[in-house]
């Protein structure tokens, strides 16, 4: 995809900031090449700076679950803007917003509002342990819950395209209470519960982990998950900043039926603006300060026009009831890559659950971090780069997952399916 205006921005970005990028993935060091600048989002599509079209299947990363610019977020964001940018008091939408997602989500007994998916996985771990009075966390190896220091270890995201699955900067003594486990293995689960009876204050996942690729969990591990955190007196905590409002109004706990005691939310309830949550038990979320022992605040939590933008997605999902055309988009496009990787002879896996999917370029059934690292991310490069070319945008990762919108018409899948195709095709 030649980019003389993209590379030209991208020199000029390399003298000020880090990499070039504010956020280390957009580098497409995990692909090889420049990074597109974009100008204008529409639907489905990024216009570059340099001109043309492309289909994006980033969609910011998830929260673009209607597509770019949708009309109503954008006349929702216009008309908050109007009443003012910041307030530093309460809103009435504060508790519309609340009222709507306790709605919603199945574990969310009360809930606050925060700035993006880090600080609500943040705070879940921290009123974890202030509610336990224990201080060791479980996390699953693969499973990204922001740059919090005690959780990016062993994480998926960006950390893992990047070859550096761990941070600089973390001082040892800080993560020496996060016990980092295999995905989809109970039995480590117990003998860690076992090694550290009444120490342990929670374990935290993404129960699908979608920043290792997309991982789906084995029938049962999650209800098994559930029943070892009660057994121990810890918590279950859901990290569905990703699956929260994507996969179904209640996330992955709604279509699994297990109920966490704290979720962490992001990404769709901001309509595309920075946005956190984070919810759960009452009798857990009333150990938050102005109630209880445990500290949480922000200065701009619950910004007028992040939660105006919200609502209107949330708005759209009770209205529209996006979720079984998002499945029926989904399984058409995976199939269709199976079929055509099959008879090439090509191994490939493509898991895939409602919009959400991924390609691994392995013979393994991809089931947790190890097996995801066997895909070969050479070849999804070549993938990436010839679908880039015929203006296909998949992430510039062999580690991450693709999103389908509702903006993904039957010619954008059509057209998907034909370059995706074609692509793996001229391997």
């Amino acid at each position: 995809m030649p980019t003389p205006l993209s590379d030209t921005l991208f020199e000029r970005a390399q003298r000020l900031i880090p990499g070039g990028v504010n956020s280390p993935v957009r580098a497409f060091r995990g692909v090889g090449g420049t990074p597109f600048f974009t100008v204008r989002a529409q639907g489905c599509r990024l216009y570059p700076a340099d001109g043309g079209e492309v289909i994006d299947y980033v969609c910011t990363w998830g929260p673009a679950l209607f597509g770019h610019n949708h009309p109503r977020i954008r006349l929702a964001i216009a008309s908050a803007l109007e009443k003012g940018t910041s307030f530093g008091t309460p809103h009435p939408n504060e508790v519309v917003m609340a009222e709507i997602m306790a709605e919603l989500v199945p574990s969310l007994e009360m809930v606050r509002l925060c700035n993006s998916g880090t600080e609500a996985t943040m705070s879940c771990v921290r009123l974890a342990r202030g509610f336990t009075q224990r201080d060791k966390i479980i996390k699953f190896a693969g499973c990204y819950h922001g740059h919090v220091d005690t959780l990016l270890v062993k994480a998926g995201s960006g950390a893992l395209t990047h070859g550096h699955p761990d941070s600089a900067g973390i001082p040892a003594a800080t993560a020496a209470d996060t016990i980092v486990l295999p995905y989809n293995d109970l039995a480590a689960v117990d003998e860690a519960f076992a090694k550290f009876p009444g120490q342990i204050a929670g374990i935290i996942l993404e129960p699908y982990p979608a920043n290792v690729g997309l991982i789906l969990p084995d029938a049962g591990y999650l209800a098994g998950l559930r029943e070892r955190c009660t057994k121990a007196g810890a918590l279950l905590i859901f990290d569905e900043v990703m699956t929260g409002f994507r996969l179904a109004p209640g996330g992955v706990q709604e279509v699994t039926g297990i109920k966490p005691d704290l979720t962490a939310l992001g990404k769709i309830i901001g309509g595309g603006l920075p946005v956190g949550a984070f919810g759960g038990r009452r009798d857990v979320m009333e150990k938050l300060a102005p109630l209880g022992p445990v500290y949480q605040a922000g200065t701009l939590s619950g910004n007028p026009l992040a939660v105006a933008a919200g609502l209107a997605a949330l708005t759209l999902i009770k209205e529209l009831k996006p979720y079984a055309a998002l499945e029926t988009a989904g399984k058409k496009l995976a199939g269709a890559l199976r079929e055509t990787a099959k008879k090439k002879g090509l191994p490939l896996q493509v898991p895939q659950v409602g919009s959400m999917f991924a390609l691994f370029f392995t013979d393994k059934p991809v089931r947790d971090y190890t097996t995801a690292l066997t895909g070969d991310a050479k070849i999804f490069s070549k993938v990436f780069h010839t679908a880039l070319d015929n203006g296909v945008y998949l992430p510039p990762s062999a580690y991450e997952t693709c999103f389908i919108s509702t903006a993904h018409d039957a010619d954008a899948i059509d057209r998907t399916i034909a370059v995706l195709t074609a692509a793996i095709v001229a391997l």
